[in-house]
């Protein structure tokens, strides 16, 4: 797992130095609505990461969220993200980050989330803890409702915001504040982190999740995944915001 983790920093890395190389004019395409956009970035990010894996491991899997997918010979497969964040990235905000899972027979064996624009790397291994740029990171636990900082997000399909839009307005009047970064990946790193006490959000993908699932769960939150929505805080704060959220 450290040599497995040791490669997937070193391509996050590559692939935040590529995207930090913003050009003047991005071009942009859509996939599933009119606000939901790719950029010609996300795919040279995509195209970087996949030429890397495979040039050190060419039997490894690979699940892209643009496309790149291919089957696994050897056992393991690689989840990634180019750009989770991309609207952040268009209208250069910060906050984006780049994604990469592997998974194993097992499971999730490695995460890393890096946001260089926040100084912000995320890391853990399966049984190995999580860490923020090399320091040991714990999630806030216990914390109750009407105590908790959530963070949140919204799809960019239309019957899914209005969901949302329920969701938001029961969950506002019960918590101290919500906050929506962007970036489904930082957000639940921030979870791992202690920077937020919770998260909730609806349609997220694996390569919007497994990377920071596992750095969360490593962290000694809960993320668990109900249909189109995920959950994620310390297990107190879970319990009581899935029976909120599912209710």
């Amino acid at each position: 797992m450290d040599e497995l983790l040791k490669l997937a920093i070193s391509i996050a890395k590559d692939a935040g130095a590529l995207l930090l190389e913003r050009p003047a004019r991005l071009s942009i395409d859509t996939k599933t609505s009119d606000i939901d956009i790719v950029t010609q970035m996300d795919k040279q990010s995509e195209k970087l990461i996949v030429e890397a894996i495979l040039k050190v491991r060419p039997d490894d899997g690979i699940i892209s969220e643009e496309g790149a997918n291919r089957p696994s010979k050897s056992g393991y497969t690689w989840v990634i993200d180019p750009i989770d964040g991309t609207v952040n990235y268009f209208y250069n905000m910060h906050g984006w980050s780049v994604s990469i899972a592997i998974r194993d027979p097992e499971g999730i064996a490695v995460g890393v989330v890096y946001a260089p624009t926040i100084n912000s790397l995320y890391t853990a291994t399966r049984g190995g803890g999580a860490f923020l740029n090399g320091i040991a990171i714990k999630a806030n636990e216990p914390v109750e409702l009407n105590k908790a900082l959530i963070a949140t997000g919204f799809h960019y399909r239309s019957e899914l915001r209005e969901i949302q839009v329920k969701q938001f307005t029961d969950l506002i009047l019960k918590v101290r504040d919500i906050r929506r970064n962007g970036s489904a990946a930082i957000d639940i790193c921030h979870v791992a982190a202690g920077l937020v006490d919770g998260y909730y959000e609806m349609g997220l993908h694996p390569w919007d999740r497994d990377a920071a699932e596992l750095i969360a769960t490593e962290a000694g939150a809960e993320v668990s995944v109900h249909g189109e929505l995920t959950i994620a805080a310390g297990p107190h704060l879970h319990r009581i915001l899935s029976a909120q959220l599912l209710s």
